[in-house]
Order: C-alpha cells, then sequence, then structure tokens
C-alpha cells in the first residue's frame, strides 16, 4: 500500500522537504504541497544553520535540533557532519543535562526510543517491536537513568541520553540512524522533585530493586537477542549498585559493553598513553589516585590495571599503582559499605603510619605523592591549588584528569591547572575546555570523552559481526587512539581534538574490526575489515525515494 504524501513529510527517514526532486513529487502526489523551487541538501542546510545561530541559548539550540531530527534525519546529520566540534555539546554532553532536568516541560515526541515500564513486563517485547517498528537494529543504546552524566536519578527522563549518545554514534562514525534503537527502562525514581512534579511522564513510584528489578533485565537482554540477533547493546547510565553487576551477567553471553566502566576507561587510558607519549615515561612507573569510586572510577581503574598486567607487571604489582579515594577518603580493606569494584583495589591500614587521617583528598595526596590524579567525584573545585602544588612539587609532569561533567561540576579549570604547575601538568578535561595561554605557549586541552571512543569502538564492532566485546579490543581502541597525539608540539594534547572526529572513528573501528577477525570472533565471514567498514558507513545524503 502506497504511503500518503503526508505519511511520507512525516517520516523522517523518508522527508526530505524542499529537496524531492519534480519527477518524485509527481511520482509520489507531492505535487503542490511543497513550495515550488526544489533544493539541494547543501542550499538547506546553509537556510538551517542560519536559523540555529538565530538561537539564544544552548537549550533553545538543541531543541532547535531536535525539531529539525524529529521532520528530516538526513539533513541534521548532513548539517552535523558539517558542524560536529559545534553541535557535540549541543546534542549531547553537557546540554543534554539541561534538556534532561526539563524533559517533561519540552517533551514533544518520543523520537523513536522505547519506553519499557518495569510495572508492565508483559508488554516488553511489543514495546521493542513498535519502536523499532520493522527496521534491522543493529545498534541499542539502554539506560535505566539512575546515574545520569553528574546530575543522578533522572527517572524516564533520560532517554535523552540514549538518543543523544545515538546522536554521536551516526555523525562520528556513520553508524545508520535507521538502525539505531534508543532504551529507557522505566524502574521508578527516587527523584523527590520528578515524583512531586505533576507533569512527570514516568512511574511514579520509588526505584524498583533487587530480584524484580533483575530479572525485568534479563528479560529485555534475551527479548533483544531474539528480536535484534545482529545487535550490540550499550548500556549507559546505570547506578553503580546495578552498573557491573549487569556488565558482568552479560558481558560473556552477548554482544555489548558498558560506556560508563570500559568506555570511559579506555579514553583515559587513551589519555595516559598519549601523556606518556609526551612525557616519555612509562605508565608502569605512575601512582594513580583516582579521586571518585564509584562507577567510572572503578572503570577506569580497571582498565588501567589491565593495561599494567599487558604491559608485564603481575596483578598485585598492578593493584600496588592505585589509590581510590571516596567520600570516606583513601579505601582501605576495613572501610564500610565497599562496593564489589572499590575493593579490588583497597590498602592496607599497615602501609601508612597514619592511616586514620587519610580521609581527604588533600591527607592523601601529601602521603602518595600521585603522579596521576584522575577526578570522576562531581565535586566541583575539589582540585584545589594547594592540592595540585603539592602533586607538582613530587612530579615532573602531573597528569591531572578532571572529568566530572557537566561544567558545573568539574573539579578544576584547565586554565587553573597549568598557572599552577607552571606549565607541567598534562591535562585533559571532561568537558570542552579552550586552549590555555601560559608564558608564551599554547597548551591544547584534551576532552576525555567518551565521544573519542565509543563511536568507533562500537561501529567496529558492528562491522566486524562481533560476537562479544573483550579487553583485547579495549586495548587496541585505547593504544590507537593514544597513538594519534603530536608529540612535536610545544603544549600537545594528550587526546587527539573532537574536530577530528570522524577520522580516527574510522581509524579506531578498523582496529577495532582488525582484533575481532584476529581473534575470530566474527560471526560472518570477513576478510577485509576496511572493506567491511566501508561498506557499513551511512553518509547524510538524500537517496532516490523509493516505497516499494
Amino acid at each position: 500500500m502506497a504511503l500518503s504524501a503526508q505519511e511520507i513529510l512525516n517520516n523522517p527517514f523518508l522527508n526530505k522537504n524542499t529537496a524531492f526532486t519534480k519527477e518524485e513529487r509527481k511520482a509520489f502526489n507531492l505535487e503542490g504541497v511543497l513550495p515550488p523551487t526544489v533544493r539541494t541538501i547543501e542550499e538547506q542546510a546553509v537556510q538551517v544553520y542560519g536559523q540555529y545561530q538565530s538561537k539564544p541559548t544552548d537549550l533553545e539550540k538543541r531543541i532547535f535540533l531536535m525539531n529539525l531530527f524529529n521532520t528530516n534525519r538526513t539533513l541534521f546529520y548532513h548539517l552535523m557532519s558539517e558542524h560536529v566540534v559545534e553541535f557535540m555539546p549541543i546534542v549531547y554532553d553537557p546540554t543534554v543535562a539541561d534538556s534532561i532536568e526539563q524533559y517533561n516541560e519540552l517533551f514533544l515526541k518520543p523520537q523513536d526510543a522505547a519506553f519499557l515500564s518495569i510495572d508492565e513486563p508483559e508488554n516488553l517485547e511489543a514495546t521493542l517491536k513498535n519502536a523499532a517498528g520493522g527496521r534491522d537494529i543493529r545498534l541499542i543504546v539502554v539506560t535505566d537513568s539512575e546515574g545520569i552524566l553528574g546530575i543522578g536519578d533522572w527517572g524516564v527522563n533520560g532517554v535523552d541520553i540514549a538518543i543523544g549518545k545515538l546522536m554521536v554514534y551516526t555523525a562520528a562514525a556513520g553508524v545508520n540512524p535507521a538502525q539505531v534503537l534508543p532504551v529507557v527502562i522505566d524502574a521508578g525514581t527516587n527523584n523527590e522533585k520528578l515524583l512531586n512534579d505533576p507533569l512527570y511522564l514516568g512511574n511514579r513510584h520509588k526505584r524498583v530493586r533487587g530480584a524484580e528489578y533483575y530479572d525485568f533485565i534479563d528479560q529485555f537482554v534475551k527479548t533483544s537477542v531474539k528480536l535484534f540477533p545482529e545487535a550490540l547493546l550499550h548500556w549507559e547510565d546505570f547506578g553503580r549498585s546495578n552498573a557491573a553487576t549487569i556488565l558482568e551477567k552479560y558481558q560473556d553471553k552477548i554482544t555489548t559493553f558498558n560506556d560508563d566502566i570500559q568506555g570511559t576507561g579506555i579514553v583515559v587510558l587513551a589519555g595516559l598513553l598519549g601523556a606518556m607519549n609526551i612525557s616519555k615515561e612509562k605508565l608502569t612507573d605512575q601512582r594513580v589516585l583516582i579521586f571518585g569510586a564509584g562507577t567510572a572510577g572503578v572503570g577506569i581503574s580497571n582498565q588501567i590495571l589491565d593495561e599494567l598486567k599487558r604491559q608485564g607487571l603481575s596483578e598485585e604489582e598492578a593493584k600496588s599503582h592505585f589509590f581510590l579515594v571516596d567520600k570516606q577518603g583513601l579505601l582501605f580493606s576495613d572501610t564500610p559499605d565497599l562496593t564489589p569494584g572499590q575493593k579490588a583495589f583497597v590498602r592496607q591500614r599497615s602501609e601508612f603510619k597514619n592511616s586514620e587521617e587519610l580521609t581527604s583528598l588533600e591527607a592523601v595526596v601529601k602521603a602518595v605523592h600521585p603522579t596521576i590524579m584522575i577526578g570522576t567525584s562531581t565535586q566541583p573545585g575539589a582540585f584545589k591549588e594547594s592540592i595540585i602544588k603539592e602533586m607538582a612539587a613530587h612530579a615532573d609532569r602531573p597528569v591531572i584528569f578532571p572529568l566530572s561533567n557537566p561544567t558545573k561540576l568539574a573539579e578544576a579549570k584547565a586554565e587553573d591547572l597549568i598557572a599552577w604547575t607552571d606549565g607541567k601538568a598534562l591535562v585533559a578535561t571532561g568537558i570542552p575546555a579552550a586552549p590555555v595561554e601560559f608564558k608564551g605557549v599554547t597548551y591544547e586541552i584534551g576532552q576525555a570523552n567518551n565521544a573519542l571512543m565509543y563511536p568507533g569502538l562500537g561501529f567496529g564492532i558492528i562491522a566486524s559481526t562481533a560476537k562479544r566485546v573483550n579487553g583485547e579490543m579495549l586495548s587496541q581502541a585505547a593504544h590507537a587512539l593514544g597513538g594519534i597525539v603530536d608529540t612535536t608540539q610545544p603544549g600537545a594534547a594528550v587526546l587527539p581534538p573532537v574536530a577530528k572526529l570522524t577520522e580516527f572513528s574510522q581509524t579506531i573501528a578498523e582496529v577495532v574490526g582488525q582484533s575481532v577477525l584476529d581473534q575470530k570472533l566474527n560471526k560472518e565471514a570477513i576478510t577485509d575489515i576496511k572493506q567491511a567498514v566501508v561498506d557499513m558507513k551511512w553518509e547524510p545524503k538524500y537517496t532516490e525515494l523509493s516505497l516499494g
């Protein structure tokens, strides 16, 4: 049955708006329902970008882009490909945090997402089918919204994080937007503001925990594998009590990874490898302090630990390089309420004469003299001048990564870190940071944004038809990204710039895909991974309309 003109114009995958040719307008009953002039996608992009620039705030710019996304997917991605550096912080972090906090007031369309309610497990399969709409789904990003960025539990509003993540996958790596599915698992929320908000669109009860929750997750995984057997399942922003548990249960059974645990870890490891390339030091000689030992902090620790073992250290030797600091201070074996992930990195009180005093970041820095300090604490300004100067006094090139985001939660500003260390610090931030001018040198600041990694990683996994995601692939990806650093430039960044995102996403995809083939973990016979990546890459170009 042929679609009507209105159905075509209302379908974001088919709609070209004023770019429909005269022949298409005649063939598909579009004559007279559009202005007569036929425009190219390049001409449309100029017009739409002008409208975008007229918006006074980042949130209004994001709303405008979401409306374009809702109506013309191809034009949206064509425009984003031309302005990827400018649009990344608008469609994703940090502006996405504002849109999540105001999701109830801003809601217009579900944006092809699947809303899974823990109160209606009998509807789970139908929900996934309805949201997919018969499309060949190759990539699912799922969140339960308990640990959104640095802003916490946002219930069903967190669906925007899955939608934004998938936008970056397409813009950076070329994942076909018709083959992706954002999913939010509404298990309730402990956010009282949402529960008391008459406009809130999610389930109005506290978060469901325990067996009922894990049974629902299991049902979701099994149903997803049944309906979409070729899909990569990407977990996003689950709470610290569930994230690692879920990943560990499924990582050896299906093609899956958790971006907060593994993606963050790989990007930070890549930044550390880049820093070592600049400083000419060895990673195995470093003392690593992680400030904020939640899902991301432990995930980063595990990724660095894996690398240290790959570089020849035993498990015990490798763990001796870590100092994890959380709200209790330095984590010891007798610290109450440790998570399973934290327990792997605790220290013994017998190592320190004054262990009972190591309850603050400053005290720990004075005691252990870290050479690497990574912040995932969401404690704004925690990396104070006195702490940084103490660290710099015992490290030739201190590596300092304040990664918490959005901007208001960062542990420090890049310009302060450069100034306080007299230009010695090797810095990466979790949010975009402008270059820093200091004593005649321009310091480029790397952004340890997962977007540098997960698009290429995920695309390589999909293109290679990987059965599993393992540590070898992640290590190969980190080395590929860390190796892009230009060590010859004074003030060089420890990570490549977002401006080259599409280029190195392809490099990472090829490296990861080759790792899959080398390990014989591919489902389909593939001999040339570069060709497989080329064949799967989607370009934001209009194609001739054909409805059957």
